[in-house]
């Protein structure tokens, strides 16, 4: 089908006539069977229009004759007026045109200054959190600060050339969680001393391969790259991490100048430096107060340890900085703000290291967007509970046994650590399409999944059996295979034995989200997990009762948090 004459029709968009470009009329009458000069209809009606005064008015003498007479205008002049109003119509969509094409090339611009990464370089099969009622899942991102002096700039920002080609580490590890329906917050610190298991991690850039060892987690970093540091909190913590961000000393620099400054306050006088006996410091001196800090002051505060007395005080000086900062951008309105977007757009693509799937402006845009929405008196930031290494009790800490467990349950059940009212419903397990067998025709292995986070409890899975016996489910045996489990699960295989699993779960007294499907089993399957020690019937969980014991919270709208300074730190 051929192109249509008409504006707006046929297959393909005609090109610019050259009418539409502002050239004269004149030279392109002929082609349309037009005698140059010649006046037509259109050109009578528009004469007959006469003119109008600077009033308003029409003038009436230009319709009749003698010396007031006003002489209609030529069709040279009309031409004349239209190639003007055309040429301005051309400049105006060549700016138009040439803005959007800069904006292209600029996006592409911000594209190519993403450094990006593998997601995940260590062995973990954690699996992303059931969605809520909506369909939502929760946002987990894993920021690390690198203390890599392996540049010129950073070498000047911190640390002695001695470090110079050494692996950089995590120094700065924090979980930020934004719940599923984007209402609440949590930001999770774990101190860079804290001792964990740490998978096997394969580098993605060099391919060398790290073996699974225990050592502290900031080591994490140089066994395979911000992937390994991420396998490493999955399989301590049990939570998905969808992303991770990574930024180093020049990037923290950058970062705060392009914020503009964030407030922060100190109690006492203060100065971050060495001291006999104990070398470095941050250099950080600042008066009793509030003060507004950006560029290299702002680094010094994030990374001060010995003036607010250890790392467990500089992770608590770090999330009073961030909650600054969140607290400063909305009152800016920057989230929506054009001028400062492109602002922070530059800075943060060449200040930050991310995961390849957030490796776009677009995808970096959106991810600042999950904050926008959340008040800032439902982000709680915090430390991991946390208690000193039997083997290293001065330098060393281990996750507390407890404390920091239900924290980590907190997270994967999108729980709010701040101790409010969730704001996000949960998803209400859909029934069963295939009904339950009659008991004494279900079979079930019992495994003893006890042992997750100790010694296991022995005959455990005996124990359980009996119990399953007792409610005429007389096809259980106990299975000897250990499958320690931090929580108790009923597995089945296929959609036919779905029924059946759900069937032993409410014979116990087991909920229903702990029944799954699972190709690891090839039947009905309990698993006794970490939660079910003893007794006769399954324990009911406890409501979160606030955020964890043995840990620091700082929560988002807390605009009179102000630090303490070490006794020989002050001046």
């Amino acid at each position: 089908m051929g192109n249509s004459s008409v504006r707006g029709e046929g297959t393909r968009r005609r090109g610019p006539h050259a009418r539409d470009l502002g050239w004269d009329d004149s030279l392109y009458e002929e082609e349309a069977g037009r005698v140059p000069g010649a006046r037509t209809a259109l050109d009578d009606e528009q004469d007959r229009g006469g003119e109008r005064d600077r009033g308003g008015e029409r003038d009436t003498a230009a319709e009749g004759s003698g010396p007031h007479r006003r002489r209609a205008p030529t069709r040279r002049a009309k031409r004349g007026r239209r190639r003007i109003l055309r040429g301005i119509a051309v400049t105006v969509s060549v700016v138009v045109l040439g803005t959007a094409g800069a904006g292209y090339l600029y996006y592409e611009h911000l594209n190519s200054n993403i450094r990006k990464g593998q997601r995940t370089s260590g062995d973990s099969d954690v699996k992303k959190s059931a969605p809520n009622a909506a369909g939502q899942t929760p946002l987990n991102v894993l920021l690390i600060g690198s203390d890599s002096r392996n540049s010129t700039e950073n070498l000047e920002l911190g640390g002695s050339k001695k470090s110079v080609g050494a692996p950089p580490l995590a120094d700065v590890q924090m979980l930020l969680h934004v719940s599923a329906d984007r209402k609440n917050a949590s930001v999770v610190s774990i101190p860079r001393d804290t001792k964990v298991e740490i998978p096997a991690c394969t580098d993605s850039k060099t391919g060398e391969e790290h073996a699974a060892t225990r050592d502290l987690i900031n080591a994490t970093l140089g066994r395979g790259g911000p992937g390994c540091t991420l396998a490493t909190w999955q399989e301590l913590t049990g939570v998905y991490i969808d992303h991770w961000m990574m930024v180093d000393f020049a990037g923290v620099v950058d970062m705060a100048d392009a914020i503009g400054g964030a407030e922060v306050c100190v109690n006492h006088n203060v100065y971050d430096g060495p001291k006999p006996g104990v070398p470095g410091g941050s250099g950080l001196r600042l008066t009793e107060g509030s003060h507004e800090i950006q560029g290299v002051k702002a680094l010094q505060w994030l990374r001060t340890r010995h003036a607010f007395e250890s790392d467990f005080g500089r992770s608590k000086a770090q999330h009073m900085y961030m909650n600054s900062v969140i607290r400063k951008l909305k009152e800016q309105n920057a989230f929506t703000d054009g001028g400062q977007l492109m602002d922070l757009a530059e800075t943060a693509t060449r200040s930050l290291q991310v995961s390849e799937e957030i490796g776009t402006v677009k995808e970096l845009f959106d991810l600042g967007m999950t904050l926008k929405d959340v008040p800032t008196d439902r982000i709680a930031m915090l430390t991991m509970p946390r208690v000193p290494d039997p083997d290293n009790p001065r330098n060393h800490v281990l996750p507390a046994p407890g404390e920091a467990d239900r924290l980590w349950e907190m997270l994967r059940d999108d729980v709010p650590v701040d101790g409010k009212a969730p704001t996000s419903k949960p998803k209400t397990p859909a029934a069963p399409k295939d009904p339950a067998a009659d008991p004494a025709d279900i079979g079930v292995m019992v495994r003893n999944g006890t042992g997750a986070d100790g010694p296991a409890t022995p005959q455990r899975a005996n124990a359980v059996a009996v119990l399953l016996t007792q409610q005429g489910f007389t096809g259980a045996k106990a299975d000897s295979t250990p499958d320690p489990q931090e929580r108790t699960q009923v597995l089945f295989p296929s959609a036919d034995l779905q029924g059946d699993a759900h069937a032993v779960a409410k014979a116990l007294g087991v909920p229903t989200s702990a029944v799954k499907r699972s190709t690891d089993v090839s039947g009905v399957t309990l698993v006794v997990g970490a939660d079910w020690r003893t007794g006769d019937t399954f324990p009911k969980p406890e409501p979160a009762a606030g955020p964890p014991k043995n840990t620091e919270t700082v929560m988002g709208d807390d605009k009179k948090a102000c630090m303490d300074i070490y006794a020989p730190y002050r001046f």
